[in-house]
């Protein structure tokens, strides 16, 4: 089984490169912490791919995540604690996985690399 986990960033938030990183890795971390061990134990055997995607609006990572959320895909959605560069409170980021590939593909195969 080929696993995977993507990372979503929201472009539309105007945020430095260390930030993005920073947003990136409570994604990966946080969808990583809900999905079940097994699964985790295979991924990280694997190889833990990771893919970086992008969004340009808060509306499109909302939608995306509905539809994980739908398909009991574990994720996690980032809200920025606000005490850098954010108000409190502010969706910066989506983690989705580790998981099938071709599950997670049918709902984030369109993006486009970050």
């Amino acid at each position: 089984m080929k696993l995977k986990q993507v990372i979503i960033i929201r472009k539309d938030v105007k945020i430095n490169a260390g930030k993005i990183v920073s947003q990136g890795s409570h994604a990966s971390l946080g969808a990583f912490l809900k999905t079940d061990i097994k699964t985790r134990e295979v991924w990280l055997k694997e190889s833990a791919k990771k893919v970086v995607l992008k969004v340009s609006t808060l509306d499109r990572l909302k939608e995306i995540y509905k539809k994980v959320k739908k398909e009991n895909i574990p994720c996690f959605l980032v809200k920025d604690a606000g005490l850098t560069q954010l108000e409190p409170g502010t969706i910066t980021a989506l983690g989705i996985g580790p998981v099938e590939e071709g599950k997670i593909d049918k709902i984030t195969g369109k993006l486009k690399l970050l």
